[in-house]
């Protein structure tokens, strides 16, 4: 980061542009058509604190396409400008095709930390979809002409306590969500806890990183298993997982997978590997393996389709009775 560098006056000073955060910390997804590179970027630091003045603090809690063959970016959208509670936007974008404002285009959508849902045309980095699909974040003022989704200053970490959802976990955290070109729907848990955000060091030369806050987790709404359709950003169901204790033991914490065969994979709250109905979240099938903690793989071997998921540090692979 140096002097006219785009996004530097988002930023109190480019010291703090130069140290502000924003590192990606998960994989994005390559697009062999238009040969962009997308992925999602960390939150600024300090996290909880002032000293980053009030500007969008680009280009972290975004959104990031790049060309492969320059490292030059294409585009960029914001997700969380200015964020105050470490909601970052690393989570896994989901490509695909789908028709916006009748025309088909090709698009990616991301199921951000802070409890919003976003839709993006991938080879302009058009803004098309932003819609709430946490149902309890409370953390918002606006949304912007853009689609950036602006913070209401209450709710940031306060001396007194803000209280204010989600947690600083996430609506979602790292695990991957999934999307069906047969049902057309995006796959994401969807988590809906409460927390109490103290204030404890309002000088940020004292607070870096994610320092200068205390977080006390006061309850939740609920936790699901959620489908939307990317296009809209409507929620189309949700299924409640069979406990409403918030944090990452609430289900869906190692990821979902989707198959043709309309299923969509997922743990949930009480150790079961469970297959829902795609199109429904009806549950058809479950297996008590324990906490799962990756997101299922699905492969052939000798013509028979096979499962295979992590709980814990053992492997287990399903497949069909034959």
């Amino acid at each position: 980061m140096k002097d006219g560098d785009p996004g530097l006056d988002t930023w109190q000073s480019l010291q703090a542009a130069k140290y502000g955060g924003g590192h990606p910390w998960l994989p994005g997804v390559y697009d062999p058509e238009t040969r962009l590179y997308i992925f999602g970027t960390g939150n600024p630091i300090p996290a909880y604190t002032a000293g980053r003045g009030e500007g969008d603090n680009l280009y972290t809690c975004s959104l990031v396409a790049v060309h492969v063959d320059t490292g030059k970016m294409a585009w960029a959208f914001q997700t969380s400008p200015h964020d105050m509670h470490d909601w970052d936007s690393a989570q896994t974008p989901i490509l695909f095709e789908g028709m916006v404002k009748g025309k088909m285009r090709k698009l990616v959508s991301t199921a951000a930390r802070n409890g919003y849902f976003f839709t993006l045309d991938r080879t302009t980095g058009e803004h098309l979809v932003t819609t709430k699909y946490g149902e309890a974040s409370n953390w918002a003022k606006s949304v912007d002409k853009n689609g950036s989704v602006r913070r209401n200053p209450i709710k940031d970490p306060t001396i007194p306590g803000a209280i204010t959802s989600p947690t600083s976990g996430g609506t979602i955290n790292w695990e991957p969500p999934a999307y069906s070109p047969d049902t057309k729907l995006f796959y994401v848990s969807e988590r809906n806890g409460f927390a109490i955000y103290y204030l404890t060091d309002p000088d940020p030369r004292g607070s870096m990183g994610l320092g200068g806050k205390e977080e006390v987790s006061v309850g939740s709404t609920g936790n699901y298993l959620t489908a939307i359709d990317p296009t809209t950003g409507k929620v189309v169901w949700r299924r409640p997982y069979p406990s409403a204790a918030g944090g990452f033991g609430g289900g869906g914490g190692g990821g979902l997978l989707t198959t043709a065969g309309k299923l969509v994979f997922a743990g949930d709250a009480g150790g079961n590997f469970v297959a829902y109905d795609a199109e429904t979240g009806k549950p058809l099938w479950h297996s008590r393996i324990g906490n799962v903690s990756n997101a299922a793989i699905t492969y052939m071997l000798d013509g028979r389709q096979h499962i295979l998921v992590a709980a814990g540090d053992t492997l287990y692979a399903f497949a069909l009775y034959e």
